[in-house]
């Protein structure tokens, strides 16, 4: 049995456990932790070969899942809403799915991978630009660069330094391993695309526990050397939208919204999401 590293935020009422997104850790819960623990007990996880929890080989997501329920049992944890930001909102699904019994609804948070193939031309790119950073050394300035790259979506400095410090494992000569590391973080990648090679619709059949999905209202700030990448995620947003929509009205499970944020929602505007999982948990039925 694996057990992953838990931060338990305290809290009494129905238990909420938080997953982190793909090289992040659970520190970039820490702000909405901490409001959504004045009305449920809130525990947030490490995912494997992220932040402090073990590794494991091959990384695939029903070992994620599996580890994640043997976590939560240890904590005697028997019943949960399961809360994911992308990469964690895709295994807060697949933990719905697996676990009917002890999943009481999942909220998934800008989960969602980049379509069926050919869906959205370009999508290719980023598949290519995730796996040349994965798992690589960063040099002794990340941290900073990564406190200069959340500036641009207003995150505050002190909240996006700890957050990046928490996401890599510092290395002799001062530079830092990101997390996970490379083997373990292409084999994420290649689990991410089985999933969006199903498409959204086809994805969630299946799942029959109460589901929130979540799509960013804002798109990431635009860089000039990556309109491609402007023009290929407003062309995904809108194709996203249309498609949960449709979701929406034939599934009376599913619940969709927007947030009035960009993708790293949980560090840029954590008092909103807080209010929107406090919200769909309060709509629950008995």
């Amino acid at each position: 049995m694996t057990l992953l590293h838990v931060r338990d935020h305290g809290g009494d009422g129905l238990p909420l456990v938080l997953v982190h997104g793909a090289g992040r850790s659970l520190a970039d819960w820490h702000a909405t932790a901490a409001a959504l623990a004045a009305g449920h007990r809130v525990l947030a996880v490490d995912l494997p070969g992220h932040g402090r929890s073990p590794d494991i080989s091959p990384w695939t997501i029903p070992t994620v899942v599996q580890h994640i329920a043997d976590t939560l049992d240890a904590h005697g944890v028997p019943e949960a809403v399961v809360v994911g930001h992308s990469l964690g909102g895709l295994v807060a699904v697949e933990y719905a799915r697996a676990y009917e019994g002890s999943a009481r609804a999942a909220v998934n948070l800008d989960g969602f991978w980049w379509g069926r193939a050919g869906e959205y031309p370009g999508s290719e790119q980023v598949g290519e630009l995730l796996r040349s950073s994965a798992g690589v050394v960063a040099p002794p300035a990340y941290i900073q660069e990564q406190v200069v790259h959340a500036a641009r979506y207003g995150i505050p400095s002190d909240r996006a330094e700890a957050a990046a410090r928490a996401a890599v494992r510092p290395i002799p000569g001062g530079g830092w391993q990101t997390l996970p590391e490379r083997a373990a973080a292409l084999e994420m990648y290649g689990e991410l695309d089985k999933l969006g090679a199903l498409g959204v619709t086809a994805w969630l059949d299946g799942v029959k526990c109460p589901l929130l999905l979540v799509q960013a209202g804002q798109l990431a700030p635009s860089s000039p050397a990556m309109e491609w990448f402007a023009d290929l995620s407003a062309r995904f947003a809108r194709g996203l939208s249309a498609e949960l929509a449709e979701l929406a009205r034939n599934r009376p499970t599913i619940t969709v919204t927007q947030i009035d944020a960009s993708h790293p929602m949980v560090l840029e505007a954590p008092e909103a999401v807080a209010t929107l999982i406090a919200g769909f948990v309060r709509g629950l039925p008995d």
